[in-house]
């Protein structure tokens, strides 16, 4: 509906000298610029009348830059003042009404499907927080698990109502089981992570899971969530989202649409080394060409992932838990020299077609690894909050192999943060520009 409303606005106000061109571009832009402002973010009380002066100005913006346009351009379809002020106070209008109807869908959908949502601290206020959240059921979010500091009183470790005890949370293995058991959607801290004990890896570790992560702020807090996150209110608590970075909806189906035109053009400029590949293989090292291995992706599901196989493990229990087989004297020529030219991984563009990998992100790894990872290194969960890839920031700056964990976590939660699809083309030109160096990956 919202992006309708450009076009929709064009045809009650000039419905015979607009070029029609130019009304899709508006919906398009529209489009970018509700994204931009944040419009289509989560929020937990979405109300049309405060969002009405930006849509107001967003209108009024577009319409301006169209006016000029046409002036420059098209003179004889050129718009005045007045047009300007009805096509602006018409989209403002119908961009209204479309956005009054997604709410009321959206808060009659949460009543019947509530998600799953921890409170994360204790005291008065983290009670009163899970009592509203009951009582409330509109936010769509239903309390399964509180969480306290190890040595809480009897008192903390009460929380939602008479009828329905919450069960307690102490250590961060028992977070990540409750997460995964009850499919845990939000977490809603009651004090910022940094003044609670366990705070950070605790947030990274709902954040690698996938959470929507929620801070109730008090009087005169001054919140750690970034400055550009409005503040939203759970029954009269201020609350702000605390932004990981990968909550950017139009961002990522955009990344994902660019991720699938460039598997599909991948495989088809790649289909004939990949044909000499898998010929090399068969005649080298006999029948299975392809390798396949369960590897962790995004939220922490597991895919199959594909590669050319370098060198046949001895048994399944080898390919999860050896962790590097590049001086393996099991490896043949063919099989050394697919891997440090990186050619066998070209099998992973139908990993990315797939949607199980983008061209650009953390790299996956198997579930052993994984779970051994998290355990030492604190950030090493919170990779896994974006989708994995191909290529990542980390490889293209030296750390692929047998190289640090510690700094390769570092730098894909550094990319994740910070990630942009113009970030994306800059890996990819590394990428491209070192793909025949040795290594391997």
């Amino acid at each position: 509906m919202d992006a309708l409303a450009p076009v929709a606005a064009v045809a009650l106000v000039v419905p015979a000298a607009w070029p029609w061109p130019l009304a899709a571009l508006q919906a398009v832009a529209q489009l970018l610029l509700f994204a931009h402002r944040g419009l289509y973010r989560r929020r937990l009380s979405p109300s049309v009348l405060s969002e009405l002066p930006a849509l107001l100005g967003l209108a009024l913006l577009q319409w301006y830059v169209a006016m000029e346009v046409l002036d420059a351009w098209a003179p004889q379809q050129a718009i005045g003042w007045t047009v300007l002020a009805c096509g602006a106070g018409t989209q403002t209008a119908l961009g209204c009404a479309g956005r009054a109807a997604v709410h009321r869908a959206r808060r009659r959908a949460a009543v019947r499907r509530p998600l799953s949502t921890l409170v994360v601290g204790q005291g008065a206020q983290a009670r009163q927080v899970t009592a509203a959240l009951y009582d409330h059921p509109a936010y769509g979010l239903r309390p399964v698990g509180l969480v306290v500091a190890p040595g809480a009183g009897d008192e903390d470790r009460t929380a939602g109502s008479a009828a329905v005890p919450l069960p307690v949370l102490v250590s961060p293995q028992e977070v990540g089981r409750a997460v995964v058991q009850n499919s845990v959607r939000h977490a809603v801290f009651t004090a910022p992570p940094e003044a609670t004990p366990d705070g950070p890896a605790l947030l990274s570790l709902l954040s690698g899971h996938g959470c929507r992560v929620w801070l109730v702020t008090g009087p005169g807090a001054t919140a750690s969530a970034p400055a550009d996150a409005r503040p939203d209110h759970l029954w009269g608590f201020t609350v702000r989202p605390l932004s990981d970075g990968t909550d950017r909806p139009v961002g990522h189906a955009v990344k994902r649409a660019v991720d699938a035109v460039l598997a599909a053009f991948g495989l088809l400029l790649a289909a004939p080394v990949m044909a000499a590949c898998a010929l090399a293989v068969r005649l080298a090292d006999g029948p299975g060409v392809v390798f396949r291995q369960e590897r962790v992706g995004r939220h922490g599901r597991t895919f199959v992932l594909l590669k050319f196989r370098t060198l046949r493990p001895a048994d399944a229990q080898e390919s999860a838990t050896r962790w590097n087989v590049s001086s393996d004297e099991r490896m043949s020529r063919v099989g050394r020299a697919l891997r440090r030219t990186s050619l066998d991984e070209l099998p992973q563009l139908w990993n990315v077609l797939r949607g199980d990998m983008s061209m650009v992100g953390p790299r996956p790894e198997r579930p052993f690894f994984v779970a051994q990872f998290s355990r030492v290194h604190p950030g090493y969960q919170a990779r896994h909050r974006m989708p994995v890839g191909i290529t990542g920031l980390a490889q293209v700056n030296g750390l692929r192999g047998d190289t640090s964990i510690e700094e390769r976590a570092r730098f894909d939660n550094h990319y994740i943060e910070t990630w942009s699809l113009w970030q994306d083309a800059c890996v990819l030109a590394r990428t491209a520009g070192s793909l025949f160096r040795l290594g391997g990956s």
